[in-house]
C-alpha cells in the first residue's frame, strides 16, 4: 500500500500530462482533418471568384446572389457575402506563397486564418511561426491573440531557462514568461565581497522593498525562511512571493555558486509542498525559481525538460546597472512631482502610500544621505 501512494505521490502528474497529450493529440488530428476539408472548400471558392475577376464595386450584386442561393442549400456553413469576399482574398493572399506556409495555412480553423490575415499582411514568416504554433499546440483564438498581444514571433529565438510551456496551461505560460526575467540585478544591495546564501537572503530580505521593484509588478512579499511542515519533517522555502496576476505562489531559492541539476529536484519537491499545505483551491499551480549566480543554458534545459513542476532558473548581478559619478559643485536645485494619467486614482494613492512608507522607515532618508542629497529634498519635510 506504501508503494502504490509514493508511486502516486511521484509519478501522478506524470501520468495524466501523457493521458491529456494522447487525448489532445486526438482531438487535433480530428480538428486538423475537418479544417483541412473546410479550408479546401474556401479557396476553391475563392479561387473561383478570383478567376471571374469579381470585384467588391461591380461584383457585389453576384456574390450576394451566390451567398443567397448557397445559403438555402447549406445553412449550417459560412457563406455570407463578406465570407465569400473574404475566400477571395484568402485565395490572393496565399496562391504565390511558399508551399511551406500554403500547407500551414490549409488546415487553420477558418476563424485563425483571418486573424494572421488581418493582423500581419505580407508578413510570411510571422505568419507561418503561428500557424505552425496552432497546428502543433492545438492554439484557439483567445490563445492565438494572446500570443500576438505578446508578439511571441519576434521572441521565437530567446532562450528560455525554465519548463513553462510543459507545465503550464498555454496562456499562463505566455505570462509567466512575461513575468519572469532570465537575469535579475542585485546590484542595490551593495554587495562588494564573497557572502554565504543566507547572508545574500538576510540582504534581500532587508531591502525588500528594492527586490520587489527589481522582480517587477504585481507580486506581494509573504515571508522568508517560509516553513512547511509535513509527513513529521520541516521545509523552508528561501522567499515566498504571491504573484497577483498569475495567481499562484511564487518560491525563489537562493544560491551563491553555479546553477547545480540538483537544485530543481529540491524546488520541486518545494512546489509539491506548497501546492499541498498552502494553495487554494481558486490559486494556479505554484511556481519556482532558482536564483543562483551564474548558469550554464545546456544544463539547465536538460534539467528541466522532464520535470512535472513549473521551474525557471535566473542569474544575477551583484553590480550596479549604471555607472555614473555625482558631481562636486550643486548646478542647482528643481523641485519635481509624480504625475499620473487624470482617473488614475489607484495608481495614484499605492505610489504616495509607498513613498510615505518610505519615509516613515527611514529608507527614504537614507537614500537621500548615500547620494547627498538630504538639503535637496522635499518629501517628509
Amino acid at each position: 500500500m506504501a508503494k502504490d501512494t509514493d508511486i502516486q505521490v511521484a509519478e501522478y502528474d506524470a501520468i495524466l500530462r501523457q493521458a491529456v497529450a494522447v487525448i489532445d493529440r486526438t482531438r487535433t488530428m480530428v480538428a486538423t482533418t475537418i479544417c483541412s476539408a473546410i479550408g479546401s472548400a474556401h479557396w476553391e471558392i475563392g479561387k473561383l471568384l478570383h478567376d471571374r475577376k469579381l470585384e467588391s464595386k461591380h461584383g457585389s450584386g453576384v456574390v450576394n446572389r451566390l451567398s443567397y442561393d448557397l445559403k438555402q442549400r447549406y445553412p449550417q456553413m459560412g457563406v455570407s457575402s463578406r465570407n465569400l469576399w473574404d475566400m477571395k482574398k484568402f485565395y490572393e493572399r496565399f496562391c504565390d506563397s511558399e508551399p511551406k506556409l500554403r500547407q500551414a495555412v490549409a488546415v487553420l480553423p477558418w476563424g485563425h486564418t483571418l486573424t494572421l490575415m488581418r493582423k500581419f499582411g505580407d508578413d510570411d514568416k510571422a505568419m507561418l511561426y503561428y500557424a505552425q504554433e496552432i497546428i502543433s499546440k492545438g492554439w484557439n483564438r483567445e490563445l492565438l491573440s494572446c500570443a500576438i498581444t505578446l508578439k511571441m514571433h519576434l521572441k521565437k529565438n530567446e532562450i528560455l531557462d525554465n519548463n513553462f510551456k510543459q507545465t503550464l496551461p498555454a496562456t499562463q505560460a505566455m505570462f509567466a514568461n512575461e513575468v519572469f526575467k532570465s537575469s535579475y540585478n542585485l546590484g542595490f544591495l551593495g554587495i562588494k565581497d564573497p557572502i554565504l546564501e543566507t547572508e545574500l537572503e538576510t540582504r534581500l530580505v532587508e531591502k525588500v522593498k528594492h527586490f520587489l521593484l527589481e522582480l517587477g509588478k504585481g507580486f506581494t512579499y509573504l515571508g522568508n525562511q517560509y516553513v512547511l511542515e509535513y509527513n513529521g519533517k520541516r521545509s523552508k522555502v528561501d522567499m515566498l512571493f504571491f504573484h497577483r496576476g498569475l495567481h499562484c505562489l511564487v518560491a525563489i531559492d537562493l544560491k551563491i555558486g553555479e546553477f547545480r541539476p540538483e537544485y530543481a529536484g529540491k524546488m520541486s519537491y518545494y512546489l509539491s509542498l506548497l501546492d499541498r499545505l498552502e494553495r487554494r483551491e481558486d490559486e494556479n499551480r505554484s511556481i519556482g525559481i532558482i536564483l543562483c549566480a551564474e548558469k550554464d543554458h545546456v544544463e539547465v534545459e536538460l534539467t528541466l525538460e522532464d520535470m512535472g513542476k513549473p521551474i525557471g532558473v535566473a542569474d544575477y548581478q551583484l553590480e550596479s546597472r549604471t555607472g555614473f559619478a555625482m558631481l562636486d559643485d550643486k548646478i542647482r536645485t528643481e523641485q519635481y512631482a509624480v504625475g499620473f494619467k487624470l482617473g488614475n486614482e489607484e495608481l495614484r494613492d499605492q505610489v504616495q502610500s509607498t513613498l510615505d512608507e518610505m519615509v516613515k522607515d527611514g529608507t527614504f532618508d537614507d537614500i537621500a544621505k548615500k547620494w547627498d542629497l538630504s538639503d535637496m529634498v522635499c518629501l517628509g519635510k
